[in-house]
């Protein structure tokens, strides 16, 4: 029998960042090098500092990788933001917000539109080919310039952010995986990518409008699909095989290897549909694939304070009038309700809940889809 030679993968580190202390802030780097021009593909995990499955996940995907035929480059970043996973409190971790500026760490990403049309008018008789890497190139140097031509300085944050971004920029394809408080599986996908959600073996997709808010999916995808859009108002169509996701693989504060490895398989699904690796051994699971625009993905907010018991089952539609949860206030026992049911008046879809029994009245009780529909 021939033996099989395992692919080879390159460790860097990155400073991205220094402690008070004069500590280095680094992350590691992986890189998997491709045999072809195929799509190239950038992962990271752990930017909020309570959600580690990513790092299993990319810890899978090492090691499955090392034995496929890989036709495409391949980045993986573990660890994404040092800052927010060291980020603890007595047992838990926090490493949701900077704890100095108090933003979110996945809302500091850079995307400057005015780029589009001087680009687009500079470049109008250019080949597809052309305005790929050129304009791949405009925005490397946006964000050189950010960090590197910033007269009043950068944040920690925005540092970090911006070093992440430029390693996604040089990539087709960009992953951000992510969890929830308490969680089920879903993935933040682009409107125009649609078709791509039934690759992952993911249950719930939300989809995206072409809008930037800070996070890193938008801030990789907004750019092309904006460049495509001005082309296109020129009548001239492109296709730019450029897609960008947030993975939400579950609960924070835990890993579950096996788990893990069920969701290392899901991303190969999708990279082997790309072209990224060879072969046709990854197949997408057989299920019923929910979807709701972002517009329709509502927040539900604690009526009262109390202690809750979560009574909706992630991913299964919950009938207008029947339970969400159920609120203990111990306070008005004997003198009161000290029990009290939470429902709604619609259907919805109950996507993820908040990690504590105990909420303050006005608490992110539930996340949940409504006006949903089967993909």
């Amino acid at each position: 029998m021939m033996a099989v030679i395992a692919n080879q993968v390159t460790k860097t580190v990155l400073h991205v960042g220094e402690m008070a202390s004069g500590a280095k802030l680094t992350v590691p780097v992986y890189r998997f090098h491709g045999q072809s021009d195929a799509p190239s593909v950038y992962i990271q995990a752990n930017m909020h500092g309570a959600e580690v499955q990513g790092n299993a996940v990319i810890y899978q995907l090492l090691e499955r990788l090392r034995e496929l035929t890989i036709l495409g480059d391949i980045t993986l970043v573990p660890y994404a933001n040092p800052v927010g996973c060291n980020h603890k409190n007595g047992e838990y971790t926090l490493g949701r917000f900077d704890p100095i500026t108090g933003v979110n760490w996945n809302r500091m990403y850079h995307f400057n539109p005015d780029i589009i049309m001087p680009f687009v008018q500079a470049h109008s008789g250019a080949t597809e080919q052309e305005i790929k890497a050129e304009f791949k190139q405009a925005l490397l140097d946006d964000i050189d310039e950010q960090l590197d031509h910033n007269m009043y300085g950068l944040t920690t944050g925005q540092r970090i952010a911006y070093q992440l971004q430029k390693m996604a920029h040089q990539a087709d394809l960009v992953l951000d995986l992510h969890t929830g408080p308490i969680s089920s599986k879903h993935l933040y996908c682009p409107e125009y990518a649609r078709a791509s959600a039934s690759y992952f073996n993911i249950e719930h997709t939300l989809l995206i409008p072409n809008e930037f808010d800070g996070a890193l999916d938008e801030a990789t995808f907004c750019p092309w699909w904006s460049l495509a859009q001005a082309y296109a108002e020129q009548g001239r169509p492109l296709v730019l095989n450029k897609e960008s996701f947030t993975v939400e693989l579950g609960s924070q504060e835990q890993i579950d290897l096996d788990v893990a490895l069920d969701d290392a398989n899901s991303v190969l699904t999708y990279l082997q549909y790309k072209g990224v690796v060879a072969g046709e051994q990854f197949v997408p699971e057989v299920m019923t694939r929910y979807a709701c625009f972002l517009k329709d993905y509502k927040a539900f907010y604690s009526p009262m304070g109390g202690m809750v018991d979560y009574l909706a089952e992630f991913g299964v539609p919950l009938a207008a009038g029947e339970p969400l949860a159920r609120i203990l206030r111990m306070d008005n026992y004997g003198d009161g309700d000290a029990l009290h049911y939470i429902s709604l008046d619609k259907e919805v879809l109950p996507i993820l809940h908040f990690a504590s029994a105990s909420v303050n009245q006005g608490t992110e009780l539930y996340k949940v889809f409504t006006n949903f529909f089967k993909l």
